[in-house]
């Protein structure tokens, strides 16, 4: 770890205003929108991710068919998510985010131990089986409800749920939810055994969900890609919802890693002009706002080179 806070190129320093202005320059971000794609699928396919095949095999299922059923017509999506992200200009509101999510999280793990010859599945496995053994050693003795926020195509939603369901005998129900229907339309699909209770479109600052009704409760890759008043908003409403004793988790990027802080100046780049809310994430005090929420913060700490985990309980 480094005494640094957060990447130089975030937030207010003269390189993060640069690389702002650069990716304010329409031209200029049309190319790096490109570039960074590119990236992303060349990673993916030199390590054995599939990608275009993924894409295309997910468009012969009749997935594109669950979409009215799943969609809730009286969400109305907030400012935030509907700017361009991930490359793609409709965000997560297209099939293409949808179909491709997939393979983009298989190739996130890669990314964290560059310089170990793993194979995805065997980053995929320790990337999330670190965030597992932390949230594990906060949890309550006997998990009754999980619910997922931000689940997109339910990797994180279906891992979680055999995680706990491998720890206990008592019955588990599992709950993932997101606001985009295309992801939640893939997620389902995906879930070909039916293991996860539920796949719900609602909006994380204003679930729908019942007061007290989850033991457990997983951001995972997701407030980095929210303004901080969404995130404070949301974690408000996870205090609502859980159980007095319960666990709100994240897993996300780490700004003190000395890896995310080191990038080369190509990447955070192209990083940035994918994830239009940078600045605000890299220097934003998440256990500071869990506190301000009415969570106690339990433990912030690094789980691989990238990514730091936090762990916030709610009072009895």
């Amino acid at each position: 770890m480094t005494n640094k806070l957060k990447p130089d190129w975030a937030g207010e320093d003269i390189l993060s205003r640069f690389v702002n202005l650069l990716i304010q320059t329409k031209p200029l971000y049309n190319i790096m929108k490109g570039q960074a794609r590119q990236v992303l699928i060349k990673t993916a396919e030199k390590n054995g991710i599939p990608w275009r095949e993924t894409y295309q095999k997910l468009d012969r299922t009749p997935v594109k068919s669950l979409l009215s059923k799943i969609t809730n017509q009286s969400i109305t999506y907030p400012e935030y998510y509907q700017v361009p992200f991930h490359a793609y200009s409709e965000g997560n509101l297209c099939w293409a985010a949808a179909f491709e999510a997939e393979s983009a999280t298989k190739a996130m793990g890669l990314r964290v131990w560059k310089g170990e010859n793993l194979t995805w599945q065997e980053a995929e496995n320790r990337m999330r089986g670190n965030f597992h053994k932390i949230l594990g050693e906060y949890s309550p003795p006997i998990v009754s409800d999980i619910l997922d926020v931000g689940c997109s195509v339910g990797i994180s939603t279906l891992t979680l749920h055999r995680y706990y369901s491998q720890r206990q005998q008592e019955p588990l129900r599992t709950v993932g939810l997101d606001l985009s229907p295309y992801m939640l339309s893939v997620a389902k699909i995906c879930d070909k055994k039916g293991e996860i209770d539920r796949w719900i479109h609602a909006n994380a600052e204003n679930t729908g969900l019942s007061d007290r009704s989850f033991d457990i409760i997983s951001l995972q890759f997701v407030i980095h890609e929210l303004p901080r008043y969404a995130s404070k908003a949301i974690f408000k409403e996870m205090l609502r919802i859980l159980r007095p004793g319960g666990i709100l988790s994240i897993i996300d990027n780490n700004p003190k890693s000395p890896v995310i802080q080191s990038l080369p100046p190509a990447l955070f780049v192209l990083m940035k002009s994918t994830e239009p809310w940078s600045d605000d994430f890299y220097t934003f005090d998440v256990e500071a706002a869990l506190k301000e929420a009415g969570f106690e913060h339990r433990i912030t700490t690094p789980s691989d080179p990238r990514h730091r985990t936090i762990i916030a309980i709610k009072p009895y």
